[in-house]
């Protein structure tokens, strides 16, 4: 363990210290590091953080025994208390964290991927071709820290945020490395570049999904530019940088992938590195064939959603930069299944589609609508989603205005609203979803609106997509977050339902 001066130092020589007292404690021994103050143990750092920091949380660290405190403002507290007032706590948060973890020397490879959609699927289509490969070789299973759950080589443990904070991403980087594991695939939001979460890391492989507007609010990005200009920091601590020729902008994002040392390009059109075409799709399964340099192999996928191709070539030209042979590819991908992300479930009676998805933004709700009018010609398509409270505000008039285009029906519900009323949020979306003729219902409970939008399918040919939450079991009401049914089980369920009915209703008519 590292002893207290040594931080200090660390911390002096990056110029983040404006002040500090740490007399008589310089050769103490750090036993823990953290910026939750239950958290808290004796001989610990704490990390002052946050617009809603308080300074009782920094009483209750010091109350469990904490021996210094790091934070941009000092707090006159009792004699004798130790503290570094740093000009940066974003900036000295990732040196702490790699200082405590022994993680400067990064004993893992890095898999880092961001985008407005798909993050999630493609975390995951990389870490199961990862798996593959390193099976392969009698090495262990890879790691992953997603949107979805975390997985360093202890237990699996849900997800709170889509990338975690500096301290948490290092102390999962010390525990991958601890168990044996050679590869971390992590989802990097446009928030955790913004605000220093990755700062110092990285990544062997850096993957640019796609871009379009989104998280724009004046607690996440300030305007699109904000939040383009985040994304693309990734390519500047990045050796191989993988950009999709299918993306807007993909001129301006090729530009910035120059940074890195090598980049791959993959897409189905503009001649990329990666070469997807020949899509198919048969009896719901998919698949397209791909060209490079070292191969020209048709694949399959078990997810539905053409869009989902996309994210396959994603992680095939992370697999090719990693020297991965195209039967790992080509295995894995023929059968992961990433829980809440397309998400299919039907009705005995074959007349009834649900399919649970994260899509939550424009891009993805695009991109949503236009595989499901391809994979299920003629059906009607009835949407159940909801926006979230204070933030991304812009999604209410653009999940509206799609929603309300494709859709036969949509049923407005709750999804994180935060210190905002459910109705509200409804009400706004709900003139975008009116505005384009589509009939609209707000049900503020989430099952319920699942529920009433399955019943009321009846037996015409109906696809009920139930979209924004996926695998997540959690609500945000005001500051607070509170456990609940995931989408995937409150469909189950009402599917259970339908079919019951449904199989009475034959009885009845037979009688």
């Amino acid at each position: 363990m590292k002893r207290l001066k040594e931080y200090l130092g660390r911390m002096k020589a990056a110029g983040l210290v404006a002040a500090f007292c740490i007399d008589g404690q310089e050769e103490m021994e750090v036993q823990g590091l953290t910026f939750d103050s239950k958290a808290a143990v004796p001989g610990g750092i704490f990390v002052c953080k946050g617009k809603n920091f308080r300074v009782e949380y920094l009483k209750e660290a010091l109350q469990r025994g904490c021996l210094c405190y790091v934070s941009e403002k000092h707090y006159e507290l009792s004699e004798g208390t130790s503290w570094i007032q740093v000009k940066d706590i974003r900036k000295a948060m990732p040196v702490l964290a790699a200082i405590f973890y022994e993680t400067e020397q990064q004993p893992v490879h890095l898999t880092g991927i961001t985008g407005t959609k798909g993050k999630t699927t493609t975390a995951y289509y990389i870490k199961a071709i990862l798996d593959v490969w390193e099976k392969k070789q009698q090495k262990a299973e890879t790691g992953i820290l997603s949107s979805v759950d975390i997985y360093d080589g202890k237990e699996p443990e849900p997800a709170k945020m889509t990338t975690p904070e500096a301290i948490e991403i290092h102390r999962h980087i010390r525990n991958a490395a601890d168990a044996g594991i050679r590869y971390l695939t992590m989802e990097v939001s446009s928030q955790a570049l913004k605000y220093k979460r990755v700062r110092g890391l990285k990544f062997d492989v850096g993957v640019f999904l796609n871009i379009s507007e989104d998280h724009i609010s004046p607690c996440e990005h300030e305007n699109f530019e904000d939040y383009f200009t985040s994304k693309l920091s990734l390519f500047k601590q990045t050796r191989v940088a993988c950009v999709n020729l299918d993306s807007a902008e993909k001129d301006r994002i090729l530009s910035a992938s120059r940074i890195a040392e090598r980049v791959v390009t993959f897409g189905t059109t503009g001649a990329p590195d990666i070469w997807g075409h020949d899509i198919e799709m048969h009896d719901g399964k998919i698949s397209f064939r791909v060209r490079c340099d070292r191969f020209h192999e048709k694949f399959h996928l078990r997810m539905h959603g053409l869009f989902n191709v996309e994210n396959a070539l994603a992680a095939i030209a992370a697999a090719y930069a990693y020297g991965v042979d195209v039967e790992s590819m080509k295995e894995a991908l023929a059968s992961v299944q990433v829980k809440g992300r397309m998400e299919e479930f039907e009705s005995k009676d074959r007349n009834l589609v649900a399919i649970v998805d994260y899509a939550h933004n424009r891009l993805s709700f695009e991109k949503l609508y236009d595989s499901v009018y391809k994979e299920y010609p003629g059906y009607e398509i009835y949407t159940v989603f909801g926006c979230p409270g204070d933030k991304a505000l812009n999604r209410r008039r653009d999940l509206g205005l799609i929603s309300g285009l494709f859709s036969n029906r949509v049923y407005l519900t709750t999804d994180d609203p935060g210190t905002e009323s459910v109705s509200r949020i409804s009400e706004e979306t709900g003139h975008y979803v009116e505005m384009v003729g589509c009939p609209c219902e707000c049900i503020e409970d989430r099952a319920l609106a699942i529920h009433r939008a399955i019943q009321d399918a009846g037996e015409k040919k109906t696809v009920v997509l139930v979209l924004g939450k996926g695998s997540e079991g959690r609500q945000r009401f005001g500051n607070l977050t509170y456990d609940c049914p995931t989408d995937s089980e409150m469909v189950r369920k009402s599917m259970n339902n339908y079919d019951r009915q449904t199989i009475r209703q034959k009885v009845s008519r037979r009688s």
